[in-house]
Parts: C-alpha cells; structure tokens; sequence
C-alpha cells in the first residue's frame, strides 16, 4: 500500500486535467461517455483511496484494535502511512461524503420539481408550448420527459430552425442526457478534481444533441444558424437549471457545426482507458495489501495470545473472545496456509 493507495490521486489529476479540452475536439457522444467512465472510475478510486487511508489511522486506536483483535504495534511497524497523513485521508472522505449527501438531496428535489412541473404543462404530449413572451427552449426531464418552447422562441425562428430546435431539445430526452448530468454532479461533489470535467460535459452534451439534430434534419446550417439566433434571442433572459439548446458555449458550437462532421479518434479513448485500469488494478492491490498487513497484525496478537495462556488454555474471563478468535484463526492458517 506504499505506493499503490496514491496512485488513485495521481490518475485523477492525469485525465480530469486535459480531459475537458480533449473533449471539446472529440465527436460528441463517444466523448460523453468517455467523461462518465473518467469520472465514475476516478471518483470511485479517490474514495477508495481515502478509505484506506482513513483506516490505517483508526486501525490503530486502542479500542479497535481490541475489537479487531490485532495488534497496535504490529499494524505501526507493518504500515507506510504517517497519522497525520491518515487523518487528512478521514478528513477529506468526511467532507466528501457529506458533500455526496447534499449535492444527491438537492437533485431528489430537483427530479421532484421537474416532475410536478411536468404534470402542470398543458397538454399530454411530448411538447409543450407556453403562452409566454420570453423566448424558452428546454428539455424537462421527467415521467415522461416534456420539450417545453415558448411561442416567443417560435416567433423568433423560421420553420426549418423550428424544426432544428425541437430535434435538438427531442435528442436530450431520448438520449438520456440527464443521467450524465447527475453522474457527473454526484462525481463532483465527491472528488474536487472532477468540477472542470462535469462542465465539459455539459457542453458535450450540447454538442451531441446538436449533431442528432443534424442528422435529423440533414442540413448543419440549419441548425447553426437555429443555435445562433435561439441564444441571441434568449440573451439576457432567465432559465431553469435544464437542457437547453441555449446552453453551453454557442460560438464553438457554431463553429462546430459548420464544420464537417467531426470524426472518431480511438488514442485518445485508449490512453484513458489505460490509465482508469492502472487506477483500478492499484486500488485492488492497495486493499489486497491492506488485508494482508491486518492479517499479519492478527497473527502478532495471537502469538502473543498464546505466549501468555497457551495454545490450548481454556479461558473464562474477558479474555475468551480473544481466545476463541485466535483459535479459529490457527485452525484457518492450517487448513489453508498462513497467507490464505
């Protein structure tokens, strides 16, 4: 666990730092789904990580350690890690879970009020359009999900843009796009490092439901030229915390979108790939060493167990747990070695 327990932190800076940018260059939907591979695995390594940290420093109370039956001394001589270093890795798993609480009760409100909004939008189908001056444009995920426009946004569009905005705002329902969204918030709030990652991924999300829309719609200008005027219209004007066509930064997705459909580089996904299964394969043998060192600590506790009373004494004080416990642990190393 010297080494291996740390590795986790390093991956995290190695692909949160350059994945945004990279992102933004790569074809949309395969790059959302890259960014919820980095941040599911990363957030899962660093709370690992801090967990094992944590443990080594309450390992080491005296009460636990008689509760574990192993040994304080054995466990110091066997383990790398400082106590200052353990306690900052409880610390921050403390802050980490707490924030893990209140992001996760804010989006419980959050899928509540879009539901109740949902059943308050007039009609029964898929859109919804509102009675309102103020151009809107929004997916509304839900049971089920509701495309809401404004007929203020519908005056300030021509048919073929209408038709571009609606596929667009229809690709974030159908896609699920929500789900990334609270993935990447709840791996946020647990890992810092993840925070520039997830508002990547907002604009990824941008961009994948705009080339559904393209697709759709078969003219890329059209909705270009939809994206442009939707944001010029709705400058200035107040809007849920909801997909958007709106959303993200509409110049690059301009840009984009003139361009020529981008296509799918694999280096990229494969470095990824390699260092999410360098951070998993250290954080399995950071436990594996983890058990190891308590298992160790153990047999110190029993031997010295044994020293005292014997092997085979039979006890009726306080001490009989202890020595049930060694027991069992002797007739376990003989059946299946002292490292089983």
């Amino acid at each position: 666990m010297r080494i291996s327990v740390y590795v986790p932190f390093l991956v995290s800076a190695l692909l949160t730092l350059p994945a945004p940018r990279l992102a933004r260059r790569l074809a949309p939907r395969p790059a959302a789904w890259a960014l919820a591979c980095v941040a599911l695995v990363t957030a899962a390594g660093w709370t690992g990580s801090l967990a094992l940290l944590a443990f080594t420093g309450v390992a080491q109370i005296p009460q636990v350690a008689a509760e574990g039956h192993w040994s304080v001394r054995a466990l110091r001589a066997e383990d790398p890690v400082h106590l200052t270093v353990a306690a900052g890795g409880a610390l921050l798993l403390a802050v980490s879970l707490v924030l893990l609480a209140v992001t996760a009760v804010r989006h419980v409100r959050q899928v509540a009020g879009a539901r109740r909004e949902c059943a308050r939008l007039p009609g029964d189908t898929e859109l919804a359009v509102l009675d309102d001056d103020a151009p809107l444009a929004f997916a509304l995920a839900g049971a089920p999900g509701r495309i809401v426009v404004s007929r203020g946004m519908l005056r300030c569009l021509d048919d073929d843009e209408r038709g571009a905005l609606l596929a667009h705002e229809r690709a974030h329902l159908h896609a699920g796009h929500h789900h990334f969204q609270t993935l990447w918030r709840l791996t946020a709030a647990v890992n810092p490092l993840l925070r520039p990652l997830a508002d990547a991924g907002a604009f990824v999300l941008e961009r994948w439901a705009d080339e559904e829309a393209a697709a759709r719609v078969g003219d890329r200008t059209v909705v270009a030229r939809a994206v442009g005027r939707a944001a010029l219209a709705a400058a200035g004007v107040s809007r849920p915390s909801v997909l958007a066509a709106t959303g993200g930064v509409v110049p690059q997705r301009v840009r984009a979108l003139l361009a020529p459909p981008p296509t799918r580089r694999t280096l990229p996904f494969v470095a990824g790939a390699l260092l999410l299964t360098l951070c998993s394969v250290s954080l399995v043998d950071a436990a594996s060493d983890s058990d190891e060192m308590v298992d160790s600590a153990k047999r110190v506790r029993c031997a010295a167990h044994d020293a005292a009373t014997g092997p085979t004494a039979v006890t009726t004080d306080h001490r009989h747990r202890r020595h049930d416990f060694c027991r069992g642990y002797r007739d376990r190393d003989e059946h299946q070695g002292p490292h089983a």
